[in-house]
């Protein structure tokens, strides 16, 4: 389990505390993480590559749903699957196949959100989503339906979903699904909703402008922001490879 309440502010080469013979897996968020302002650049992009052609596997772990992913960034079929709603939908993009994870909001749930003016809000196949400047009135639609479901804060927005439903245990159920080990996981995230599945992860690490709340707790901070970042880390486990590959003992 990642060693928690050692980052902090981000330090010249922080990410050489990386162990790459450790890393078979990288976990990354979205929003904030891999993309800024929605999308993910080239310079992004090209490190999962060269990252994925290393032999290591690529997991996205995010508040998103399904359709705005295949909607916004063409290459995601990198990653072998993709844990969306916040932990609530499972996604295989090469075989574009969605298994939910959790039971979708009742009727009664969908008609209190209505009756009590929740607004704006965002439904996903299980997700609900809204302004953090609507947070009472969402836990008040959640008590007036009787619903067994709680809020998790995400930045900006909050999220509801059904009791037990959150980041890490969409990220367990990718991992069972691709026989894969939280051990040997590199965990990237930025925000609050972000914390339960990087504690689950072998190494953890947030971008320079990650939320300090999540700074605080995660094993690496980055010296870049965003999706630079990730390339940051990336570059530190591709050039391990490298180093290793050339010593006497790979021999």
């Amino acid at each position: 389990m990642a060693a928690f309440g050692v980052g902090g502010a981000a330090t010249p080469g922080a990410t050489s505390r990386l162990n790459a013979s450790q890393v078979r897996v990288l976990a990354c968020d979205y929003d904030g993480t891999l993309a800024y302002e929605g999308r993910i650049a080239e310079a992004t992009t090209g490190a999962l590559g060269r990252l994925k052609a290393s032999g290591r596997r690529l997991l996205m772990v995010t508040g998103r749903e399904v359709r705005h992913l295949v909607a916004l960034y063409r290459y995601l079929p990198l990653f072998d699957a993709v844990v969306a709603e916040n932990g609530a939908v499972l996604y295989e993009p090469a075989l574009t196949q969605e298994r939910l994870l959790a039971s979708p909001p009742s009727p009664a749930l969908i008609a209190a959100l209505r009756r009590l003016d929740v607004q704006p809000l965002a439904l996903g196949q299980i997700i609900i989503s809204t302004p953090v400047a609507n947070e009472q009135r969402l836990s008040a639609a959640i008590a007036a339906a009787g619903a067994a479901w709680r809020i998790i804060r995400n930045k900006g927005s909050v999220m509801a979903l059904p009791a037990g439903v959150d980041k890490s245990t969409g990220f367990a159920a990718a991992l069972q699904a691709l026989g894969l080990s939280a051990r040997e996981t590199l965990g990237v995230g930025d925000a609050e909703n972000d914390e339960t599945f990087l504690a689950a992860c072998g190494t953890s690490a947030a971008p320079a402008d990650a939320l300090p709340s999540v700074k605080a707790k995660v094993d690496i901070v980055t010296s870049r922001d965003d999706g630079a970042g990730v390339v940051e880390l990336i570059d530190e486990l591709l050039r391990q490879d490298t180093d290793l590959n050339r010593s006497p003992a790979a021999g």
